[in-house]
């Protein structure tokens, strides 16, 4: 009785501290799902099935710790650390979809263009780019235009430049948007520069993934260097880790595992990367009295 009970408070302590940490990171442990699913799955967003495996993971790696080795701070740091490392796996794809993505927006942007060269109106043009989309946005595509036939293009645009919600699209969006409204007739070389622009945001793109995966290798390579060696004394040298079995011994665990976790956090902050906030075009300051 007295295993069972050591084993259930250290199961509840790993998921205690599990939901502490997404507390403070304001990351939602079950996130709702999204009302638009195609965009959230193209977005590389996590589902929340995924999310549930990954806690259940956490909980029985703090289980298996703590049942090896009594420690209920290893055991702790052990579920932490499984629920942590979902973020590298996350992240990177993340990184891939929105590369993708903003590829795509780019290839979209030129069948614009060269479908309006071949003497097509804005709107005829758009439809015509459905039928090529490519893959990354071709959802958000067909729905902007079954959106056309029962919605004005203009509104039509604003609920695309949501469904893509990505910086580089709102760009492409507002030059449509002011094509339509100011009746634009150099459309094309907008579009083309705005193509341009967007492949060189591809390009730093992966210049920044390739820092960044160098510092996730970085840390991968501390985390199963410290979790090696760890398990090596443990296993051959368990008389040096006696003094660990003690209150103080837990105590001081405490701190070497903050000191470890927070060096680990500089490393994952190092590989994050801001970018711009996007932005939309405000309908009403086109509108004639409007205020900026």
């Amino acid at each position: 009785m007295t295993v069972l009970a050591a084993v259930a408070v250290g199961v509840l302590a790993g998921l205690g501290t599990l939901l502490v940490v997404a507390g403070l990171r304001h990351n939602p442990v079950l996130p709702r799902p999204s009302t638009r699913p195609a965009t959230r799955a193209a977005a590389g967003a996590v589902e929340p099935g995924r999310d549930l495996g990954w806690l259940v993971a956490a909980g029985v790696a703090a289980l298996l710790v703590l049942a090896v080795t009594g420690w209920l701070v290893v055991a702790a740091a052990a579920g932490v650390g499984v629920w942590s490392s979902r973020g590298l796996t996350e992240g990177r794809r993340r990184d891939v979809s929105a590369v993708a993505r903003t590829e795509a927006i780019a290839v979209w942007t030129e069948q614009i263009r060269d479908n309006m060269a071949a003497a097509a109106g804005l709107e005829q043009a758009l439809l015509a780019s459905a039928a090529h989309a490519p893959g990354a946005i071709a959802p958000e595509i067909s729905r902007f235009c079954s959106r056309l036939e029962r919605m004005p293009l203009l509104d039509a645009l604003d609920e695309l430049g949501r469904d893509l919600d990505h910086p580089c699209a709102d760009m492409v969006v507002v030059a449509l948007a002011n094509a339509v409204r100011l009746e634009a007739r150099e459309l094309g070389p907008l579009l083309s520069r705005l193509a341009v622009f967007i492949r060189a945001d591809v390009r730093m793109r992966l210049r920044i993934e390739v820092g960044r995966a160098r510092i996730r290798t970085s840390a991968r390579i501390v985390i199963a260097t410290t979790v090696a060696t760890g398990v090596f004394l443990y296993v051959f040298s368990p008389n040096l880790l006696a003094a660990y079995d003690s209150f103080a011994g837990q105590a001081w665990l405490v701190v070497v595992l903050a000191t470890f976790a927070a060096g680990l956090r500089l490393l994952a902050s190092m590989a994050t990367v801001t970018y711009p906030a996007r932005f939309r075009a405000r309908r009403g300051a086109f509108q004639p009295g409007a205020t900026s």
